[in-house]
């Protein structure tokens, strides 16, 4: 599918990082993305969907997490049959740990009732609270909602850690080599508005650069430059929403080297030019 015709812009007014479904979930949608996380809690029986190609079959209690930039749709929920919640990307970005498992939070979608109640029931609830919190008129909505999102991310990732540590034990990993890729994903993080190299962060946490090399590929699923690279478009999503700062000059504080490299790579990662995209967003 062609990425622009499925894009989907939200708007969080009046809550800056939040928007609640004020209704149920519609009994169908097309498939689509948007640079959101969507977390939806389930009410009856039935409820379809499919999340970046793969469909899941959801029951009351049940949970489903669309994590930013992935495409879903919406098969089929009865009538009042689910309800959800969508938060800014930055909640998640803007903090280094959960950063760090990003690779294994994006594979997780569905919380099941019958196979992980205690989880699904704790997130559920929460999703409830922040429905109730910002369906009245509470002066400090955007601090507890956000912080009710953290408690459910704190939750999640506890769980999805948990439930690989098989799996990083066959694959060579324990609690060292976390401590590597988490003190890089955040040394990356905190300058990747500067020129860094590949050596400069194994420097910086101990390492060979052949070393770290090969464990952050194994770890992360992608090369150090393309995890620089997605990290700098972070960034410049957010710069392109100053309408006072060019293109060139967005370029540059994201930490790319040229305008060319930054066209491309952005393109790339969102399926749009800057222009474009800055273009979309400000008519919001």
């Amino acid at each position: 599918m062609n990425t622009k015709d499925n894009k989907e812009i939200l708007n969080f007014e009046p809550n800056p990082i939040l928007s609640v479904s004020k209704k149920y979930t519609p009994a169908s949608f097309p498939a689509h993305w948007h640079n959101a996380l969507e977390f939806t809690a389930v009410f009856k029986d039935g409820c379809k969907y499919i999340v970046n190609g793969v469909s899941y079959q959801l029951d009351a209690g049940d949970v489903l997490l669309v994590w930013p930039r992935q495409l879903h749709e919406i098969i089929n929920v009865p009538h009042s049959g689910s309800l959800f919640i969508q938060f800014r990307s930055s909640i998640l970005e803007n903090n280094l740990d959960l950063i760090s498992i990003t690779r294994f939070l994006n594979e997780f979608h569905h919380i099941s009732a019958k196979e992980h109640p205690e989880l699904a029931k704790y997130v559920f609830n929460k999703i409830l609270e922040i429905r109730k919190l910002n369906s009245g008129n509470d002066y400090f909505a955007e601090t507890k909602s956000k912080r009710l999102i953290y408690d459910i991310l704190l939750k999640v990732g506890e769980f999805v850690m948990s439930e690989r540590q098989e799996e990083f034990a066959d694959g060579g990993f324990n609690s060292s080599t976390w401590r590597y890729i988490n003190a890089a994903c955040n040394f990356i993080t905190e300058n990747s508005t500067d020129s860094i190299s590949q050596a400069d962060v194994a420097k910086q946490v101990g390492l060979s650069s052949y070393y770290f090399s090969k464990l952050f590929k194994q770890y992360m699923q992608m090369s150090f430059p393309a995890y620089l690279a997605r990290i700098r478009v972070r960034n410049a999503i957010t710069l392109l929403l100053d309408d006072s700062l060019t293109i060139t000059e967005c370029a540059f504080q994201a930490g790319f080297q040229s305008t060319t490299a930054f066209n491309k790579v952005f393109h790339e990662i969102t399926g749009y030019a800057p222009r474009e995209y800055r273009k979309m967003h400000s008519a919001l």
